[in-house]
């Protein structure tokens, strides 16, 4: 298993994230579409993992994609790890934090700017700061 430079127990994880960050930062969950609180948020700012507070995207790369999750055309390089998802019959590309190998979602090929990417995040994933 990969080491990462923020590393927790389980036990702790579960004592610092919400029930709901959880289930999607440390058990690859996704929060229903059109439910997280960053989905529409579109104030000047940055974005962390909500896991070990590595800042991750810029608000200047964040568009309505109207797919229902927050979505952004280009990350912080360095800060995302790309990894083969496989998962219910699909072949995706999993996005983690380099940081702490949090799950935050997934990036496709079909954003709509000149990188050509949309980074699909779970708000759950994320805090935003002004």
């Amino acid at each position: 298993m990969k080491k990462y430079p923020v590393e927790k127990s389980d036990a702790e994880w579960r004592e610092q994230l919400s029930e709901e960050q959880y289930r999607v930062l440390r058990e690859k969950g996704t929060e229903a579409p059109h439910s997280g609180q960053y989905n529409m948020n579109f104030e000047d700012g940055e974005y962390y993992c909500a896991a070990c507070h590595t800042k991750l995207f810029e608000s200047d790369a964040k568009f309505d994609a109207g797919c229902g999750w927050p979505s952004f055309d280009e990350a912080i390089e360095g800060r995302i790890e790309y990894i083969q998802d496989k998962s219910f019959g699909m072949i995706r590309t999993e996005i983690l934090c380099s940081n702490c190998g949090s799950h935050l979602g997934h990036v496709f090929d079909d954003g709509p700017t000149e990188t050509g990417q949309r980074y699909c995040v779970n708000s759950a994933s994320l805090e935003f700061k002004k």
